[in-house]
């Protein structure tokens, strides 16, 4: 058959980074993504772009930790070289803290970051409101910048783009061979997937040049993530809520709760304000599936459903996602060579 079409409908973290490792590891495709919009207006523009993995009920921990190990190795290798500030991948220090000591002292993932220990009490000294904490190193994505620089290295490839408004995947069937499914929240209404819902998040992006350290609260809700120009202060993650705009109410509750972690933030400047819905669901989506009408098929495979963690297992969800498209061409070159027969 000639050079199989892939579409690759969302260009979020994991449209982009799918539709890379689609190229890298099926270089006879033509691969093309779909989206009706594209950086700086996606969700991925709102995340801060930790590797913290978040933890879901429903996938196999050894796979969460596999999709981890491999995203962080990934972005350690951009980060050692000559393209990171382009990409905006820097290595960041910090401290998770609790309130009260967690029931898992070593999560899943301790050995994957870097220098994963315990906090010593004079490093506890600086949150008196908490009684145990986790120092380790690990990667930073600055989302806008990482998003262009996905984009470029794909069009590099010869991959097109294009603003287009999926309404049904079916559309696709007589343009495209493959079609990959990356719409995040999207899939909601495009594939009547109930079991996904959104977690509104808002946080505010602020200059405070002196906040060189990560600190996360233990429970997830508050965290300062500093980035390369600006820092992330967060959060909020309200279910079942689709409201993008900013709560004023909101904005103030987080900057106190990230004063009451680090009081130097109340000199930050230039505070903008950012919503985005993680699309949420027990595990992540990631299978393939045929579609069919009158006896012609079209060969899906879904990617959504990474809820708040999606930075963090992107380009392992990717490799997957990838793998899942080749076995599609293997099954479409199976059944053209035995039409030929």
């Amino acid at each position: 058959m000639a050079a199989p079409k892939v579409a690759v409908v969302g260009a979020g973290v994991i449209g982009l980074s799918t539709a890379l490792c689609i190229v890298e590891t099926c270089p006879s495709c033509s691969v093309t993504v779909l989206s009706d919009q594209f950086s700086p207006n996606t969700t991925s523009d709102v995340a801060a772009g930790m590797l913290i993995p978040h933890t879901y009920p429903g996938t196999p921990i050894h796979v969460q930790k596999q999709w981890f190990k491999e995203t962080f190795a990934y972005l350690f290798a951009i980060s050692n070289s000559a393209e990171a500030s382009e990409a905006g991948i820097h290595l960041v220090s910090g401290w998770q803290v609790f309130k009260n000591t967690p029931k898992e002292e070593l999560p899943f993932w301790s050995d994957v970051v870097l220098g994963f220990r315990p906090m010593s009490e004079a490093e506890l000294r600086k949150f008196p409101q908490h009684r145990f904490g986790q120092a380790f190193t690990t990667l930073k994505a600055d989302c806008p910048p990482y998003l262009l620089w996905l984009e470029k290295r794909l069009k590099a490839t010869g991959a097109q783009m294009y603003t287009r408004k999926v309404a049904d995947l079916w559309e696709l069937h007589s343009e495209y061979n493959i079609v990959v499914n990356c719409t995040g929240i999207g899939a909601h209404q495009l594939v009547g997937d109930a079991k996904l819902l959104p977690v509104r998040g808002q946080v505010l992006k602020v200059h405070a040049p002196w906040v060189k350290n990560f600190i996360r609260d233990g429970d997830g809700l508050t965290y300062i993530y500093p980035g390369i120009h600006r820092v992330t202060l967060g959060g909020t993650r309200e279910k079942e809520s689709w409201s993008l705009s900013p709560d004023p109410g909101t904005t103030k509750n987080i900057f106190e709760r990230c004063c009451s972690l680090e009081p130097s933030l109340r000199g930050a400047q230039d505070i903008t304000v950012k919503v985005g819905l993680r699309p949420s669901r027990w595990c992540v989506r990631l299978e393939r599936e045929v579609l069919s009408q009158g006896g012609v098929k079209l060969p899906v495979v879904h990617n959504y459903g990474h809820g708040s963690g999606g930075f963090s297992v992107h380009w392992g969800t990717a490799k997957e996602a990838a793998r899942l498209v080749g076995e599609c061409i293997a099954a479409l070159q199976g059944s053209s060579s035995r039409a030929k027969l």
